[in-house]
């Protein structure tokens, strides 16, 4: 039997590769940024040859570093940004524009346009993002018609390249953030794509399970056949590496932006308090679902100290800076940068800072900074168990790379009250694209064995008490409201 499970990652800002072992240890990882452009204000696009590039780099890297070859790997599972969106040639596999970032938002007018009709779509979703690109691209429209073009989610795309174009796939999680995607019969909606797209629903990528084999990769590229055999949105991937499989479980994932989840089972859920039901995936015929709210400013608040403000050289430094003072001397942050995600869903906020002085110095602008991250996840997080009250709040497990930050995990205990768990694996999409390719090839026989290789590094035990949480919370509620009103 194979030695090892590949996993690839592909977030917003870059690309990873990891190597597992049956024992769900990682034995070599590699990583590559991946630059971001803003062409315009609330446009965010990705070159995907780039993309497409350093992923083949890391994943070539993490073989490398283990001193292993592809054919001692069972299976390659993706993780992937989710709604970001690619449209390729078919033939030569060249983009005909550049990958749209999930954040990006050009497409607001067009979805108010649609919400006036009775649709029910996000800028944030993939299906009005292809729109655009078949709008503004000539003939791009009449090229997909004749099976010229191909398209998709960026698993759809790093699928198609590893395997020399002969995978076309996504699976139900994916699926369920593009917008165009029919909930009760895991399906693409005929009239949606039609009617948005102006196109058959032949165009899009086949959907398979999360966890299946779809293809191999080409010999050429790492050497052996791999079996491409998991997919999955980052997200669900990560609430699947950190195990969150009964009803009522949640993670946090610190990312550029963090994304909460909760797990509701079998039945799909709707929201009044912006939060969004999507599936987590689907294994053989079985579906589940979720509920997910967004802090859309996480990770990247922290990247804007670095680079913007420059009082940090390595996001990594924000941890000593912001414990080095006993409080932010009076300083708050509210890190609505992209605007402010669930409850609101507001891209019309922005970010303030406030409480300044004359004793303001580093220390207090970078524990505002992450007080306002763990305030804004608290807000996510009361709109999900708002809208599934049974569920389960002893603990809350945590992930990505801004839950390393010490400081910023227990400052999010003591916000919401609630312990937080911190896996040994904290790169849980990655764990969690593994763990799902594993099944598919029987690396792992079943989900028992799966979750005896899943570790705890470290628990943050809340230390505040209700009383202070509600003062704290109460004063944080009048700063968003001031952040809504900017003009």
């Amino acid at each position: 039997m194979s030695a090892y499970v590949l996993a690839i990652d592909e977030g917003g800002t870059g690309a990873r590769a990891h190597l597992f072992d049956h024992d769900g240890r990682e034995v070599a990882a590699s990583y590559a940024e991946i630059a971001l452009t803003y062409p315009s204000p609330g446009w965010v696009e990705h070159d995907p040859v780039a993309l497409w590039e350093r992923t083949l780099a890391v994943t070539r890297a993490a073989l490398t570093s283990a001193g292993v070859g592809a054919g001692d790997v069972c299976a390659l599972g993706i993780a992937n940004q989710r709604a970001s969106v690619v449209v390729w040639d078919a033939d030569t596999g060249t983009p005909v524009y550049p990958a749209i970032g999930w954040q990006d938002l050009r497409t607001v007018a067009r979805c108010e346009e649609l919400g006036r009709r009775g649709h029910t779509l996000s800028p944030l979703h993939s299906a009005t993002k292809l729109a655009w690109i078949l709008d503004k691209v000539t003939d791009a429209r009449a090229r997909a018609t004749a099976g010229r073009l191909r398209m998709g989610t960026i698993d759809t795309w790093i699928a198609w390249r590893l395997s020399g174009g002969d995978v076309y796939v996504t699976d139900p999680s994916n699926a369920s953030c593009t917008g165009l995607y029919d909930f009760l019969r895991n399906a693409w909606d005929e009239a949606l794509v039609d009617e948005i797209l102006g196109l058959p629903t032949t165009c899009l990528p086949a959907i398979l399970p999360t966890s299946a084999v779809a293809g191999v990769t080409t010999r050429e590229l790492l050497g052996a056949a791999v079996p491409l055999a998991g997919r999955a949105g980052d997200q669900q991937a990560a609430m699947f590496g950190q195990l969150c499989t009964d009803p009522g479980m949640a993670k946090i994932t610190y990312g550029t932006a963090a994304m909460a989840d909760l797990n509701v089972g079998l039945s799909l859920r709707l929201s009044p308090h912006g939060a969004f039901p999507l599936v987590l995936w689907g294994l053989g015929d079985t579906i589940t679902y979720c509920l997910e709210g967004s802090a859309f400013t996480a990770g990247a608040a922290v990247q804007w100290l670095r680079d913007g403000l420059g009082i940090i050289s390595q996001s990594a430094e924000s941890e000593a800076l912001a414990a080095s003072v006993p409080d932010s001397g009076g300083v708050w942050c509210v890190p609505a940068f992209q605007g402010l995600g669930t409850p609101y869903l507001d891209p019309t906020a922005r970010a303030l800072i406030g409480g300044l002085s004359r004793a303001t110095g580093r220390a207090q602008i970078a524990r505002a900074v992450l007080e306002g991250i763990a305030f804004r996840c608290r807000e996510v997080l009361d709109a999900l168990f708002a809208d599934s009250p049974s569920s389960d709040r002893a603990v809350l497990r945590v992930d990505g790379g801004a839950a390393r930050n010490d400081f910023l995990m227990q400052c999010q205990a003591d916000v919401t009250g609630i312990p937080l768990e911190r896996p040994a694996v904290l790169e849980a999409a990655s764990l969690g694209a593994a763990y799902l390719a594993g099944l598919a090839t029987r690396f792992w026989p079943d989900l028992h064995a799966v979750a005896r290789t899943w570790r705890r590094e470290r628990l943050f035990e809340p230390r505040t008490s209700a009383a202070e949480r509600a003062e704290s919370y109460a004063c944080w509620k009048k700063r968003v409201d001031l952040a809504r009103q900017q003009p």
